[in-house]
């Protein structure tokens, strides 16, 4: 198994995080997170600030290679951080609906507060380090999505640079 997997196809979630300590008699602790793909999208330019959109799909772009290499950097810093047994994180690309998984982060450790801190840094830094591109499809039209700010704040706190 691949610490780090882009691809369309959807994951199965229980497989992943058995997956995490199996054969491990010394994995103490797995921490994960799943993401999915919202159906509303808050202070979105064309309803106001504020509002909301409704979001009937996403699609996501990345380009080989150099975003498999940019997950697996996060996945470096966060093993030399903390005591990690295995990780693995699964993003997903091509056109998405609301509710759809988009990304696993699972972490498996001796003790859970590596396992928190680590699935927790990992995400954080996804989102703010990792190229992906981001459409969503709205009934106003279509739109690029940028990082936002709280992403930022969020992978900041981690460099001790929280603002």
């Amino acid at each position: 198994m691949s610490e780090v997997s882009v691809q369309q196809a959807d994951f199965d979630v229980g497989s992943e995080i058995a997956a995490l300590s199996a054969d491990d008699p010394e994995a103490g602790a797995v921490a994960s997170f799943v993401g999915l793909v919202r159906a509303d999208k808050l202070c979105a330019p064309e309803v106001g600030a504020g509002g909301t959109a409704q979001v009937a799909a996403m699609t996501l772009e990345y380009y080989p290679g150099m975003t498999e290499a940019a997950l697996a950097e996060i996945v470096a810093q966060a093993k030399a951080r903390w005591q990690l047994k295995r990780v693995r994180v699964i993003h997903r690309v091509g056109r998405l609906l609301p509710s759809e998984h988009i990304v696993f982060v699972g972490v498996s450790s001796s003790h859970r507060h590596d396992a928190f801190a680590a699935c927790e840094f990992i995400m954080d830094y996804l989102k703010t380090r990792a190229p992906f591109w981001k459409k969503e499809e709205t009934p106003a039209g279509s739109r690029w999505v940028d990082a936002r700010e709280s992403d930022d704040r969020a992978a900041a706190r981690w460099e001790g640079k929280e603002t």
